[in-house]
């Protein structure tokens, strides 16, 4: 059984791990799978896929990841959601998840569907908070579980302290760890940490972390974060709009940066979301030297 809190805990040196979207179609899907197959040789501490806006796309979660326990080499993570789902579903889902070889899950309570802002209504059998999910999963099996967190706080929390409160209740509730939202500056996330270590929690904490490489992943890491940027961020790279090569090379460097301060503050994993392409996140890969030490070469005795 392989458990993405032993890969962390027995890494040598800082790693990183991948995040992709179930696919909407075939074509989504060869697009996927090409990306799996490119970041498989780098060796991420595990990969993930997620269960889709408002709980859709289930299908093709769990399917995918089904097919990366059978399929791959890499160590496959689960997302899971309550949305719409009853507790006899959850089981049924959990246990799937079980007999394909994934033994990784990420504890999500979700967001409504339609509407990510709207008002949370459970299903009549189904559960209300994630603490809850991250019980059931607990008892349901040996499985390594994930939590999210919110460096700015989750939007319907009253204020950070409160936030923190829900965070920690979660983790003590049998999370192996938690990934935080996106962020825009280093501090965001270890302010993040340190909340939660002045609770008395000494889980690991994950940031996450988008490659800038268009407006369009901007804007996203503006919409999934709830933050606003700050000024200094959008100066830089929003006169490069216009042009999409030196956005792109501009936005890894930030990236790269913020990633850079990150380690040196100890932070022993980076969990990049993908967009289901490769590229970008081989490149700061690479930049940061997390990628896995090729073997020796073998060298032939002398005849």
């Amino acid at each position: 059984m392989r458990r993405v809190v032993d890969r962390l805990g027995n890494a040598h040196r800082p790693t990183f791990s991948v995040e992709f979207f179930p696919p909407r179609d075939e074509q989504d899907e060869a697009v996927l799978w090409r990306s799996i197959r490119e970041l498989e040789p780098l060796d991420p501490a595990y990969m993930s896929i997620t269960y889709g806006a408002g709980g859709s796309s289930r299908e093709g979660t769990i399917r995918n990841i089904a097919r990366v326990a059978t399929d791959t080499t890499l160590v496959p993570m689960a997302h899971l959601t309550a949305v719409d789902h009853s507790v006899a579903e959850l089981r049924n889902v959990i246990g799937h998840f079980a007999a394909v070889g994934v033994h990784n899950i990420l504890a999500l309570r979700g967001d409504p569907p339609g509407d990510p802002m709207g008002d949370w209504v459970a299903h009549p059998q189904g559960l209300n908070y994630a603490e809850e999910l991250v019980r059931l999963i607990r008892e349901l099996g040996d499985f390594c579980v994930g939590v999210s967190a919110f460096p700015y706080g989750h939007p319907r929390s009253a204020d950070l302290d409160i936030d923190t409160t829900y965070l920690v209740r979660k983790l003590r509730a049998g999370a192996d760890f938690a990934i935080a939202q996106l962020f825009f500056e280093a501090e965001d996330f270890l302010r993040l940490r340190d909340r939660v270590a002045s609770a008395g929690s000494d889980a690991l904490l994950l940031p996450g972390i988008m490659p800038l490489t268009t407006p369009k992943t901007l804007r996203k890491t503006i919409e999934l974060s709830g933050a606003t940027p700050p000024r200094w961020l959008t100066d830089r790279l929003e006169p490069l709009s216009g042009d999409a090569k030196a956005f792109r090379a501009a936005g890894l460097d930030v990236v790269t940066e913020l990633c850079e301060r990150l380690l040196d503050e100890g932070v022993p994993e980076l969990h990049f979301y993908t967009f289901n392409r490769s590229k970008a996140t081989r490149e700061l890969v690479d930049r940061l030297g997390l990628r896995s030490p090729a073997p020796p070469l073998a060298v032939s005795a002398p005849s």
